[in-house]
């Protein structure tokens, strides 16, 4: 809904001005007295920019306008929408015919589970998630490059781990969000109960960055459980102990394979139909040298096998922690501008626009379960049993939020809660 007073801002990335990329990034018109030029308006609740990975290249103008004022500029071409930030009693509606969605959710489902259903992501026309399907994909967004993967700076000597055994359990698990919908937490648990695991939260206060992955590369094998699961979504659980040298014991996207360096990188969880089998596995490999060595061997050779990763890193057109390369945000409006601008240039000509659309490949994920080993208790006020509920419920919120949205009027949130939970 449309309200008065509501602060937005207007980023645009020096890059693309400096880089001459594209024309739209010049000073857009939220100021009559600037040049003609359509605009990316970011749209969020707050009055900050998005700002990641510690990025200062932004040029930000934000002030308390009045919500009609900027909305009904011709100039406004483009709306981006933080994933998280997405809400129902935000919307800048009515939504003109030639206003475009822009979605920008790298984030884990648990955060907004409406935008993972088809109602809801289809009234998108440009995204940038976690998802290879995606108009930008961001799977890779916590790997810095190859190059950390083989570099062998915090590799500790098989020698030297089998030693530290004496006082170090086989496996370490980090993690500091509990209960997450993955139910991780159960099967760490069930898993403990055959084998010793030792547990931290994720990366002390007292210590810095660096440190902290030299007491993890001192380990054999790390638990690396992503909080949801769901096809590319890769955080950094799976990377760190790619990068510090040490077996990753993963849970999380279906499609890892798909991500792996070679194909004897990490122990898959999915491959175990128990804990139980599981543990057996990782004492029989903790015992052989000669068959742990295996997993690590891509490393110590620096040879990374897999293609698709290969060239996903090769042509994404963003950086990670690179002051030389622009950031995926950067590079996300650079994107959907260039796609308006085409847009622009082929109406000129008398041609039609291309239509983009976003489609249920481009962030969705299935339903939270929980390990049958481990059965929901009857506990009160545990997050594990809010997941399921609440994913059962967000379908409802999506149907219903489309439904209004493809209304095309202002609508409040109690008639939103009212269609929700209507029979």
């Amino acid at each position: 809904m449309l309200e008065d007073g509501f602060c937005v801002c207007v980023c645009m990335p020096f890059s693309c001005i400096k880089k001459k990329k594209i024309k739209c990034f010049m000073p857009c018109g939220i100021f009559q007295d600037q040049e003609w030029n359509p605009c990316p308006l970011h749209w969020q609740a707050d009055s900050y920019p998005l700002h990641h990975q510690g990025s200062l290249n932004y040029q930000a103008f934000c002030r308390h306008y009045n919500r009609l004022l900027i909305y009904s500029l011709n100039l406004l071409y483009v709306l981006v929408f933080p994933g998280t930030d997405f809400s129902i009693d935000s919307l800048p509606l009515p939504r003109k015919a030639h206003h475009d969605w822009a979605l920008f959710h790298e984030e884990s489902p648990k955060n907004n589970y409406k935008l993972f259903h088809q109602p809801v992501i289809t009234l998108f026309n440009y995204t940038a998630t976690f998802s290879r399907h995606s108009h930008l994909p961001l799977t890779t967004q916590y790997l810095e490059g190859t190059e950390v993967l083989t570099s062998l700076r915090y590799l500790v000597p098989l020698r030297s781990k089998n030693n530290l055994r004496k006082i170090l359990a086989p496996l370490v698990y980090v993690q500091s969000d509990c209960d997450p919908p993955s139910d991780r937490d159960s099967y760490v648990r069930e898993l403990m109960t055959y084998i010793e695991v030792d547990s931290y939260g994720d990366n002390p206060a007292s210590m810095d960055a660096d440190g902290f992955y030299r007491i993890l590369a001192q380990y054999k094998f790390i638990l690396a459980f992503e909080n949801a699961v769901c096809d590319d979504y890769i955080t950094e659980k799976f990377w760190r102990p790619l990068k510090l040298g040490v077996v990753p014991v993963y849970y999380g996207s279906p499609s890892i394979a798909d991500w792996l360096p070679s194909n004897r990188s990490a122990i898959l969880v999915s491959e175990f139909s128990h804990p139980r089998e599981l543990a057996s596995y990782i004492r029989a490999l903790d015992q052989d040298d000669r068959r742990y060595q295996a997993y690590i061997e891509w490393k110590l050779k620096g040879e990374i096998s897999n293609q698709r990763l290969l060239t996903a890193l090769r042509e994404r057109k963003w950086g990670v922690q690179d002051v030389k390369q622009d950031n995926y945000i950067d590079a996300f409006e650079c994107m959907v501008c260039t796609k308006v601008w085409d847009n622009i240039r082929l109406q000129e000509k008398g041609l039609p626009p291309k239509r983009w659309q976003a489609d249920v490949t481009h962030l969705s994920c299935p339903e939270p379960t929980v390990f049958a080993f481990s059965p929901l208790a009857p506990r009160r006020h545990s997050l594990r049993e809010m997941w399921i509920p609440s994913f059962q419920q967000s379908k409802r919120e999506a149907r219903a939020l489309r439904w209004l949205v493809d209304r095309n009027q202002n609508f409040s949130t109690q008639e939103f809660w009212a269609l929700v939970f209507k029979d």
